[in-house]
């Protein structure tokens, strides 16, 4: 029961994030209308569709503030990497192919190489830079700086978007439908109508819509931690309801594949949005562009902010291990995922289900991880002296 009742809570946050995110990226698009060659998707669309990556992480380690819970916001930013990098490309070739627009997709290798490689930079960084059981304040501020040098290339290397993308993206604003008031769209989430009703959206009401749309995307990553706290917890209170059983497992196991599946809600449904209007570059380059995002970003900046107030992070013996192990596969799954997308000149059905059942593999592993499975704990050993060879 007690399962039942966080796995109810975890699908009405994905509700929350996803609908809030719905405004959050229509004002971030406008906001970043002038971009164009995958760099709106791998910056504006990234940032906003990684925002409940960010809050997270942020709720994870300065709301809960112990070391097990800091595992927890490396979890989700890691276990979200490793969706983005494999489920939202296959679900973006499936729902195109199956929607009869194309029998393939193809992706700039541009596009994909320079997100690529600085996805593997940023992952290598992390690797080398958490290397011990103490976080220091600079390390954060490191993983942010690549950030910062990520979002230079991508301008530096950005070309003038064409008339015709703008008018298409003109025509998919007005086909929406809004509810009959604003009392239905409060209920919907509908934050745009709710704001605005049918008052043309500006950029200066984008602003507005993108702060309230944050705000209500950061109420639902905190009600997330909770319940994947409860899930954790051998015993959790639910309050006017009682005492439940948990799973009563590292919370970091939890996070690696409940709360990265629900904070990755956004990217997928924006991505497929993409996809379905052609611009198949931004659809892909906003699955690599989040994953830059969370593992410097959205992990950076929550490091960064709680060292500096409250001091260093220690970890425990045993969550540097979970966290080494995964920091590790997450380099390993990715290297693979982009070789995959660079391999010959389309993306079709045969990549999309190779993609999947990799996923699938890695959500096997972390449950017989969790559980102590002999196999799964072999592939752990493995990980673990990957790691100790690279940083002595």
């Amino acid at each position: 029961m007690g399962i039942l009742i966080s796995l109810l809570v975890v699908l009405l946050c994905c509700l929350i994030i996803w609908r809030a995110s719905d405004a959050f990226e229509e004002s971030s698009e406008l906001i970043g209308e002038n971009l164009s060659d995958g760099v709106r998707g791998a910056t504006i669309n990234a940032i906003g569709s990684s925002m409940p990556e960010l809050f997270t992480t942020i709720f994870f380690l300065l709301v809960l503030q112990d070391t097990e819970n800091f595992s927890g916001g490396l979890g989700t930013t890691a276990g979200s990497a490793i969706f983005n990098g494999m489920i939202i490309p296959a679900v973006v070739i499936l729902a195109v192919i199956g929607a009869g627009v194309v029998k393939s997709i193809e992706v700039s290798k541009k596009v994909l190489i320079r997100d690529g490689i600085s996805l593997l930079v940023a992952e290598a960084m992390l690797i080398f830079l958490i290397g011990g059981a103490t976080l220091r304040w600079y390390h954060g501020l490191i993983l942010m700086l690549m950030y910062v040098a990520y979002i230079v290339i991508m301008f530096s290397t950005m070309s003038a978007p064409s008339e015709d993308e703008d008018e298409e993206e003109e025509d998919e604003d007005e086909d929406g439908d809004n509810p009959s008031s604003r009392l239905m769209a409060l209920l919907t989430l509908d934050i745009q109508y709710a704001l605005y009703k049918d008052e043309e959206l500006t950029k200066g009401r984008a602003w507005v819509q993108l702060i309230v749309s944050m705000i209500v995307i950061g109420a639902a990553c905190l009600l997330l931690v909770v319940a994947c706290q409860w899930m954790g917890a051998d015993t959790f209170t639910v309050p006017l309801l009682g005492e439940f059983s948990g799973f009563g497992i590292p919370i970091i196991f939890v996070s690696v594949v409940i709360a990265s599946a629900a904070t990755s809600v956004p990217d997928t449904i924006l991505s497929i949005r993409d996809a379905k209007a052609g611009n198949y570059d931004d659809a892909v380059s906003n699955a690599i562009g989040s994953n830059i995002f969370d593992v410097c970003f959205a992990l950076g900046l929550p490091l960064f902010i709680y060292t500096l107030v409250y001091g260093d992070i220690t970890m425990t013996e045993e969550i540097v291990v979970y966290s080494s192990e995964l920091r590790i596969l997450l380099f390993i799954l990715t290297s693979i995922a982009v070789l995959i997308y660079l391999f010959g000149k389309t993306m079709g059905r045969l990549k999309a289900f190779l993609l999947l059942s990799i996923y699938a593999i890695f959500t096997l592993y972390i449950v017989g991880r969790s559980m102590d499975w002999e196999t799964a704990t072999a592939v752990s050993d493995v990980l673990n002296n990957i790691y100790s060879s690279i940083n002595g």
